[in-house]
């Protein structure tokens, strides 16, 4: 394989090349083929599909998530998001702060939420020097628990207190970057609605919970695979090490390539990582050969 042929294997799969997405199923059928993608491109670029790119058919000049408040095709393109979103069809994920939605296909969510979410999902948060929440965090947690799927609105006046919208932005952040709350809905007059996760998908909360760390890690690293096509040792870690420690990211990939999961494979003048391809079948050798040999 040379650099270009993975350049366009990428771009066929990512839907750069003229296929745009404009109807639910065709966004359902993106996002399950990839698995994971970003809403806009990053600076720095980050190895994964974009939806604005799929929902455009060309990487050519998209908007950042910056200049999407003044992009009619940005806001067309977040309308089907949130249709997928109200659907379970995709979950958001805070690993890129406003910079970039994340977003996850239904299918490999459970997976995602092995590595990242709560275990026990439906205890609440608890605040304290040692802990990982703050007391509004806590409180935003509660107002969401007794009244979601609530607007951002509601929400302001539920938590109370004269809370002020960074601050609450900040306590949802820190909820929703260990998946305990959710965005569930948009709506132009009254903003993002959120509700706590395990309500809003228990069935996909429910398997996260019951995958070990190893298969959730295994099973991740192996979309982000088929989803590049093929990348090397930095670009795995580089992706994965925003929710996985990087030293158990190296032992997954050592534990795969020690089973023949995954082989390297040479693009260029670099070694990648990629799927071991399937054999081919032995019913698919010709007829004719079969018998020259058994001859």
């Amino acid at each position: 394989m040379i650099e270009l042929e993975l350049h366009e294997l990428r771009r066929e799969k990512w839907r750069l090349t003229g296929k745009t997405i404009r109807t639910l199923n065709d966004a359902r059928s993106f996002l399950e083929s990839v698995g994971f993608c970003l809403m806009y491109p990053l600076r720095p670029p980050v190895l994964v599909p974009t939806f604005i790119g799929a929902w455009m058919g060309s990487d050519v000049n998209l908007p950042t998530w910056k200049q999407a408040y003044a992009d009619q095709r940005a806001k067309d393109a977040t309308d089907l998001m949130v249709r997928m979103l109200r659907e379970r069809d995709a979950y958001e994920a805070n690993l890129y702060g406003e910079s970039s939605t994340f977003l996850v296909a239904g299918s490999v969510f459970p997976y995602f939420y092995a590595l990242v979410g709560e275990r026990n999902p439906k205890q609440a948060p608890k605040a304290g020097p040692r802990a990982e929440y703050s007391d509004l965090a806590c409180a935003t947690f509660a107002a969401v628990q007794r009244g979601g799927p609530i607007s951002k609105q509601k929400l302001m006046q539920a938590v109370g207190g004269g809370v002020s919208e960074p601050a609450l932005d900040k306590s949802l952040a820190e909820l929703w970057s260990r998946l305990r709350i959710t965005r569930v809905d948009y709506k132009p007059d009254e903003g993002a609605f959120w509700d706590v996760l395990y309500r809003w998908s228990p069935d996909a909360v429910r398997e996260g919970v019951e995958l070990s760390v190893g298969e959730a890690l295994s099973a991740l690293l192996s979309k982000y695979l088929d989803c590049v096509i093929a990348a090397d040792q930095q670009e795995i870690e580089t992706f994965l090490g925003n929710f996985v420690p990087r030293s158990k990211i190296k032992e997954a990939v050592n534990a795969l390539l020690g089973a023949r999961e995954l082989e390297f494979v040479h693009v260029g003048n670099r070694s990648l990582i990629q799927i071991t391809p399937p054999k081919p079948a032995a019913s698919s050798v010709p007829q004719a050969a079969r018998r020259e040999r058994n001859s």
